[in-house]
Formats: C-alpha cells, sequence, structure tokens
C-alpha cells in the first residue's frame, strides 16, 4: 500500500466494518469539490507526493473541461487524497509526462503556470464599441457576413457596370469609326466627282476655244471613206486621208491660221493646197476643181483657200484632207480634227 494517508470510503447503508458491526457514516465524497480550491486570477494545481499524483492527473482534468468556458468555480474546501493500491499506483503515468498537462505541474509554487480565463463565448470577435453596446457575438458575426456580402455584390455589380460601359463605349467609337469612314468616303467621292466635273469643263472650254480658232474644211458634205481603209484605189494600198464628199464648187476653208507652203498640181492628188500651222503640222487639200491661194501667203481660220472637185485619182467629186506631222507622218484627220474641239 501506499504511505499517503488512505482517503475516507463511501458509506453504504448495508455494508459492515471487518468485525461485524456496523460501519460509520460519512458524507459523501465529491473529488471536484475536495481537490479544487477559488483562486483569484488563475488556478494553481500543487503537486501531490506519492500516490497523490493520481488525485492532480483527475483534478487537472476537471479543471481543463470547467475553465474552458470561464465559469470554473470552487468551494473553500481542504484536498483530499485518494489511496490506490500499490498494483495500480504502481502502473499509473507520471502526471509530467502526459500531454498538456506537464505544463500545469511545479514543486513549487513560484514555478505554478498561471492559466489565463477564457474570454465568454458571447462576447468572442467583438469590438469594444459592440461590447459597449451589448451586441451578442452570433449577431455581430451574421451582421459582417451580410455587411461582407453587400459589398462583395456591390464590387461585382460595379465590375460588370464598368465592363458594360466599356462594352458600350467600344461599340460607340466602332460606329463613330464606321461614319467617319462612311463620310470620309462620300467626300473623297464626292470631291472625285468634283474634279472630274470641273476637269470635264475645263476641257470643255478649252475645246471651245480651240473651236473658236479651228473650224472644219467644208460645211456640207458626207463622209464617204476614213482613214485606214485598205483597197486597191490607194497606191499605198490604205488609204491615209479622210474623204469629204460634196457638191463640185463648194468652198474649201482653212482649218486654222497658217501659211501656205504648196499650191498646184499634184499627180494623183489632181489640185492640191498644203496649209502649215504654227506648230509645224500640214493640212493637204486634194482634188480640188481650182485653188485660191499662192504659196506663201497667210491665212486665218476659216478663209477660203479653193473649190472642191475631182481631179486626179478619184471616183467623184470629193475633198480628200490629210494631216500630217512636221515630219512628215500621217494621222487621222478625224481624231486630230475632234482634239481641236471639232465635231466631223
Amino acid at each position: 500500500m501506499a504511505s499517503n494517508k488512505p482517503a475516507p470510503e463511501a458509506p453504504s447503508p448495508f455494508s459492515t466494518d471487518s468485525y461485524g458491526g456496523a460501519e460509520r457514516s460519512v458524507g459523501e465524497w465529491n473529488p471536484t469539490e475536495d481537490s479544487i480550491r477559488p483562486v483569484r486570477g488563475r488556478h494553481r494545481v500543487a503537486k501531490q507526493r506519492g500516490l497523490a499524483r493520481s488525485s492532480t492527473v483527475l483534478g487537472v482534468g476537471v479543471i481543463a473541461a470547467v475553465g474552458a468556458g470561464g465559469m470554473a468555480t470552487a468551494q473553500d474546501k481542504a484536498p483530499v487524497s485518494i489511496s490506490l493500491p500499490d498494483s495500480i499506483a504502481d502502473n499509473l503515468p507520471d502526471a509530467k509526462s502526459l500531454p498538456g498537462v506537464g505544463s500545469f505541474m511545479s514543486d513549487d509554487e513560484a514555478d505554478a503556470v498561471p492559466v489565463a480565463a477564457a474570454a465568454p463565448l458571447t462576447t468572442a470577435g467583438l469590438t469594444s464599441a459592440e461590447a459597449e453596446q451589448g451586441t451578442d457575438a452570433g449577431e455581430a458575426l451574421r451582421a459582417r457576413i451580410l455587411q461582407q456580402a453587400e459589398q462583395q455584390q456591390a464590387s461585382a455589380d460595379a465590375e460588370a457596370k464598368a465592363e458594360a460601359e466599356k462594352a458600350a463605349a467600344e461599340k460607340a467609337a466602332e460606329e463613330a469609326k464606321k461614319q467617319q469612314d462612311a463620310a470620309e468616303a462620300e467626300a473623297a467621292a464626292k470631291k472625285k466627282a468634283e474634279e472630274e466635273a470641273a476637269k470635264k469643263k475645263a476641257e470643255e472650254e478649252r475645246l471651245a476655244k480651240l473651236a473658236a480658232s479651228f473650224s472644219l474644211p467644208t460645211s456640207s458634205y458626207t463622209i464617204s471613206s476614213t482613214y485606214g481603209q485598205s483597197g486597191a484605189m490607194w497606191s499605198s494600198g490604205q488609204h491615209t486621208g479622210l474623204d469629204f464628199a460634196g457638191a463640185a464648187g463648194s468652198p474649201l476653208k482653212a482649218v486654222h491660221s497658217g501659211t501656205i507652203t504648196s499650191a498646184g498640181w499634184s499627180g494623183s492628188y489632181g489640185y492640191r493646197t498644203v496649209l502649215q500651222l504654227d506648230d509645224g503640222t500640214e493640212i493637204w487639200y486634194a482634188h480640188q476643181s481650182s485653188i485660191d491661194v499662192s504659196v506663201g501667203q497667210k491665212v486665218t481660220t476659216g478663209e477660203t483657200i479653193g473649190r472642191m472637185g475631182a481631179t486626179g485619182n478619184v471616183t467623184g467629186v470629193h475633198l480628200h484632207l490629210e494631216v500630217r506631222t512636221a515630219g512628215g507622218s500621217a494621222m487621222d484627220p478625224m481624231a486630230w480634227l475632234n482634239s481641236k474641239g471639232l465635231s466631223v
């Protein structure tokens, strides 16, 4: 048996002592009540010697369970030791080796570890202002959760609104760009049309001016042969001029002002007159019935230089008109007259 003082056993109304007499009745033992003493500000457990460590272990467990809620109380009673058989006491573990218990054990009262009182659960997480107002912890937590949810929803709404505004702005910018591009294209097309119209008008004015200074060789005619036609009637195999068929004796006019460089008979051309313009271009009048000018004479636009006839190699009365460059190359008389603003 342990050397510690035996603890009183609970009385039984039906038990007897070892001598057959009735056992003395004592009060019911409460280990919590007998082993815990109130300590202001902290709980301290004094180390018991010998087999009393088992009661200490039990007391520490009770203190830990009761002190977690901040509600441990005890009456001022002297601690009671518990006696156990040696077979049990010898097999009990050392209290200091138990997890979370050794820190509570000390040989001296000065080394006793204070245990901070747990804060009441009803005030956990409360601010000082909320505690003063008597706000419940659960209600405060609920309010904070709702506030956080509202903030998150407001943030999501703001983000969605910003995205929508950004998309709307991009769409508006794209639409504005399309309208601007269309307006620019329309303006460019209008400008081009105006430029073309102005160019056309300027050309018409130029041709009108030229037409005033140029004239057709005859006023009453029918085009019987054009430039470049093929046939055996022409020595070169192709027609080198433009034929104006008309009445014999019809007046032939100078197409532009210039100088007469040739006037007389010219073989297959019959009676021919050559008018040289200021730029060197030569105008040939062939198959005339008569010539009204002489070499070296200056003539003006529309002035009569001869008469239509059928002299030379011809099949009828007509004017054979040729236009040649200063170098002597033939060109299409109709195209040349058109370039001077004359419509043949």
